[in-house]
């Protein structure tokens, strides 16, 4: 095999599907990868990480391949692995991790310490996370695959139910991170900031995990239709209503047991005038004043050193005006990072395999080919309610 094709970042707002360089067995610095594979990428999907990227809200260079939601077929075994086969059908943890090193270890994959020379944590097509080549491609290296990599035990059913695992590689672990870092357990009341696939998979992980109720809030109301649609309580951030009474409204009371920042750096302000303004500590301070004393806030929505288009210098340093007092008043816990997938994946793989969580239903996997990517991240960006996968090789449609 010698051809490749993929998305490509080319500017701000702009990606293309471009011809690549089939991959090889090595690192980004050049040195063999015997520890790795080679996968056909099965399916691949459109994350909101990407999109800050896209719109210029990050310092990615022009050229970065996309793509850190992957699942594959293993077509070629690096000599050093043992585990893994050709055809077996896996999922890629968005983290690139060694395995070897206290972090990995530690199950903190998320801060690998040896898969980037630049600071802790690697990911696959993200800026400022190792140089991993993306795989929103046909096909697509994964280093120290014995580690990182989780086979879907039996093929067949994982392909009959190919867009629940699809979601195994980022949002369904990062929205399960989310609610586990908030504390939710049997009983919990649970506000959700954000109606995106991850804001819905952490609605349905905290579900999961025995939530009484889960409220989600957004300024988007086709995502709050759907949030609706799939069981979900909802606040409408649009209106002038504020959050504590519109929780009121539902619970009676105006907090919640545990919350959960599902949008990150982009936030947008409250009411009908603050909705169209980017305000990017507003998710942040509002949960503090709608979480119960002595909660917890889990925060999987990123939050990024370097943003070029933030609102004021301080923001474009990652620094914001965050309402600290209030937490430390109220005795808050606050969890931040990457979500560190393995550490909760091979559970979810289980109750999707066994009809637990239908994930795919509620984020609303949306399939398309490979080249209808720059159409897949337009529509994303417009806010439409959905989850794009990306098909490279019809595999999908074919199951």
């Amino acid at each position: 095999m010698s051809g490749n094709h993929g998305v490509v970042y080319v500017g701000p707002g702009k990606v293309e599907v471009r011809s690549l360089a089939f991959p090889e067995l090595a690192e980004p610095n050049g040195k063999k990868a015997n520890h790795g594979v080679i996968l056909r990428v099965v399916a691949t999907n459109i994350c909101g990480s990407d999109q800050h990227m896209v719109r210029g809200r990050t310092t990615a260079p022009a050229g970065l391949v996309l793509g850190h939601e992957i699942t594959g077929e293993v077509i070629e075994v690096g000599s050093d692995v043992i585990t893994l086969a050709k055809g077996d059908l896996v999922s890629v943890p968005f983290n690139v991790a060694c395995g070897r090193c206290p972090m990995c270890k530690a199950q903190n994959t998320g801060v690998c310490l040896n898969v980037n020379p630049a600071r802790p944590g690697g990911a696959y097509g993200y800026v400022d996370m190792g140089g991993w080549i993306g795989g929103q491609a046909e096909f697509v290296m994964i280093p120290y695959a014995d580690f990182n990599l989780l086979k879907i035990p039996d093929r067949d059913r994982g392909m009959a139910k190919i867009r629940d695992p699809k979601c195994l590689s980022d949002i369904l672990p990062t929205g399960y991170h989310g609610a586990v870092t908030a504390g939710v357990c049997p009983g919990s009341t649970v506000y959700v900031a954000g109606a995106g696939p991850v804001g819905l998979a952490a609605g349905a992980s905290a579900r999961l995990l025995g939530a009484a109720v889960v409220i989600v809030g957004d300024v988007n109301k086709a995502r709050l239709d759907h949030a609706r649609r799939v069981g979900f309580e909802t606040v409408d951030l649009s209106e002038d209503a504020t959050l504590s009474d519109q929780i009121a409204a539902i619970l009676g009371e105006p907090e919640v047991d545990c919350a959960i920042d599902c949008v990150g750096f982009e936030a947008r302000g409250h009411g009908h005038s603050g909705s169209q303004t980017e305000a990017p500590a507003s998710v942040l301070n509002a949960l503090m004043e709608v979480t119960r004393v002595a909660g917890k806030v889990g925060i999987p929505g990123l939050y990024v050193t370097d943003d070029p288009g933030a609102v004021d210098p301080a923001a474009k340093r990652g620094s914001l005006s965050v309402r600290l007092g209030l937490g430390w008043a109220k005795s808050h816990s606050f969890f931040t990072g990457q979500t560190p997938v393995m550490k909760y994946n091979r559970n979810l793989m289980q109750a999707i395999l066994w009809d637990r969580l239908n994930i795919a239903e509620i984020v609303n996997v949306q399939v398309i080919a490979l080249e209808r990517a720059p159409e897949g991240y337009s529509q994303f960006d417009s806010g439409v309610p959905k989850k794009f996968v990306l098909d490279p090789h019809g595999l999908l449609n074919a199951a």
